[in-house]
């Protein structure tokens, strides 16, 4: 086993545009001021401004080499302009040769600390990631009759998990699915959310009726004693060799069926209330149903997608949205989908975690 270095472990830096001109006008100020000690003869000194040049060497890079060696070329480069100003007190010279070494001191300690503050978020993300594919498993591309594509993005890139979640379980009873977010944020939300996936993977196999399903995560939410939390769900029930699907929503915004251009909304016969709460509001879960057809689209998402506003406070119109997309395949789709709400809201993504699944009927 070998140990990777320090710059080993860490992505390449890359600097913005903006940065780079910034330290770019920095560096020629400095030959700048270098020219004009030469010129204005020996009566003057600007040779403490080359302390600036191991800073401006540490802010590209990672790796303490190198305003080390900034540090030793501004060394010497004060020293050479001190030759030409003799005239100076000693005091002077000094003054300058203590600036620019506690300078490049400085400035290589930073870049050491910079350097392990990345590499142990770069951990962190890998050990997040882990927990995603563990907790968020990729589903198979075709499944039965259908073509199948999911994708999240957490609100802050480095969370990377967040409280949505999904699954898609291959039964004897059927192709199960289930889209849900969870209330909140941080590690208790994942929490909840991990209970959820564990559960609707047990009980997607071993209940024949949607319903109990949806009655059975309902109840694991309502029994626990700490981190009391609700989600909202939806459950799908698709029969391997075709016919109806059948679903149940649990307080889950109303996924959208794209059926030959036109899209509507998959509502359910009875509104009920978010998993973890059936018992305290009343009522009780009844499952939907309606009849795919080759070629339908359906839309899984969370309100990290519906509920994205613009600038203008205006609610990204998912549906009108997806009805102009191109009738191309469902991770295209969700890809484009996302895109759009980065552009919406003027960001890289959604302020939201945002969970998008996508369903096609084939041939």
């Amino acid at each position: 086993m070998t140990r990777d270095g320090p710059e080993d472990a860490l992505p390449a830096l890359r600097l913005p545009r903006r940065a780079k001109r910034l330290l770019g006008c920095a560096f020629l100020l400095l030959v700048a001021a270098v020219v004009a000690d030469l010129i204005t003869g020996p009566g003057t000194t600007l040779s403490p401004v080359l302390a600036v040049a191991p800073m401006l060497a540490g802010a590209i890079t990672r790796s303490a080499r190198v305003p080390l060696f900034a540090g030793a070329v501004a060394t010497a480069a004060v020293v050479l302009l001190e030759l030409s100003n003799s005239g100076l007190p000693l005091s002077v010279h000094l003054a300058a040769l203590i600036t620019v070494l506690a300078a490049t001191l400085a400035s290589a300690a930073n870049v050491v600390l910079v350097a392990a503050r990345e590499r142990e978020l770069t951990q962190v993300r890998t050990v997040a990631e882990a927990a995603q594919r563990a907790l968020l498993r990729p589903p198979p591309e075709r499944l039965g009759p259908l073509r199948v594509a999911v994708r999240y993005a957490a609100a802050a890139a480095e969370a990377r998990i967040g409280g949505d979640l999904y699954e898609v379980v291959d039964t004897p009873h059927g192709i199960r699915i289930l889209l849900g977010d969870v209330q909140g944020h941080g590690l208790p939300a994942v929490e909840t959310a991990t209970d959820v996936l564990g559960v609707f993977r047990e009980a997607a196999r071993t209940e024949p009726d949607l319903v109990r399903v949806a009655e059975r995560l309902d109840a694991a939410l309502s029994g626990r004693r700490v981190n009391e939390r609700f989600a909202t769900a939806f459950l799908l029930d698709v029969a391997p060799a075709g016919g109806p699907a059948r679903f149940v929503n649990c307080g889950h915004p109303h996924p959208l069926l794209r059926r030959a251009g036109r899209v509507t909304e998959l509502a359910p016969p009875l509104h009920a209330p978010p998993l973890g709460l059936l018992g305290l509001i009343g009522g009780h879960y009844r499952a939907g149903g309606f009849e795919p057809l080759p070629g339908d689209l359906l839309i899984l998402y969370t309100d990290g997608v519906s509920e994205a506003r613009d600038t203008a406070d205006r609610f990204y119109p998912l549906a009108e949205r997806l009805a102009a997309l191109p009738a191309t395949g469902p991770g295209d789709v969700l890809d484009a989908l996302l895109a759009e709400v980065g552009d919406w809201v003027g960001t890289a993504g959604p302020t939201d975690d945002a969970a998008l699944l996508a369903l096609r009927w084939e041939q």
